[in-house]
């Protein structure tokens, strides 16, 4: 057995040196196994990646991130903000009478049907009309108007959009009773 050993370890010592220890060329493996695969007459589809389209679209998505967040938390804020800080009152007078407002609409909107589809759609369009002149006040407060005039005005607009719609439930429960009296004095 040592004879075996001796005779390995010369063979060694005989190509010491002459092993290559430089680490392959990259993309060596993908090069091997296409030309392995050639040999075996199998056809790969070309996998190799490009490396410039990672970056490039790690830094678009940083460009998008950064021009949508100074987009998004700029300095400039908005009219709401700005009615509030010149009258806070206004501001808690508009978020009661908004939710006010909305919660009136929704009801206004379940009782829709046919007989009172028109009606309805009639209503919010007054409503959004109101709504833009209750902008108008608030950027002509904020201009620098007659701050008491305005906020008034303001009050008056919301006031107005809930008789508009306390006015077309009213007449939308008339339409209804009228339309359960026509129907039970009907009989087949």
């Amino acid at each position: 057995m040592s004879f075996k050993n001796d005779n390995i370890d010369e063979l060694f010592n005989s190509l010491k040196g002459s092993f290559d220890m430089a680490e392959p060329s990259e993309g060596h493996r993908e090069r091997f196994l296409e030309k392995l695969n050639q040999s075996k007459g199998v056809v790969t589809l070309n996998t190799r990646k490009r490396g410039w389209w990672k970056p490039l679209s790690i830094a678009a998505s940083i460009a998008l991130l950064v021009s949508l967040g100074i987009g998004y938390f700029g300095n400039e804020s908005s009219i709401e903000q700005r009615v509030a800080e010149i009258s806070p009152e206004a501001s808690q007078t508009h978020f009661y009478f908004a939710n006010l407002i909305e919660e009136q609409v929704r009801e206004l909107e379940e009782q829709s049907s046919p007989e009172t589809k028109t009606i309805i759609e009639d209503a919010l369009l007054q409503l959004q009309k109101l709504e833009k002149d209750y902008k108008r006040l608030e950027k002509d407060l904020l201009d620098g108007g007659d701050s008491k005039l305005i906020l008034s005005a303001m009050i008056t607009n919301f006031q107005t959009r809930i008789a508009l719609l306390e006015e077309v439930m009213y007449q939308i429960n008339t339409i209804k009773n009228v339309k359960s009296y026509n129907d039970e004095n009907y009989t087949i």
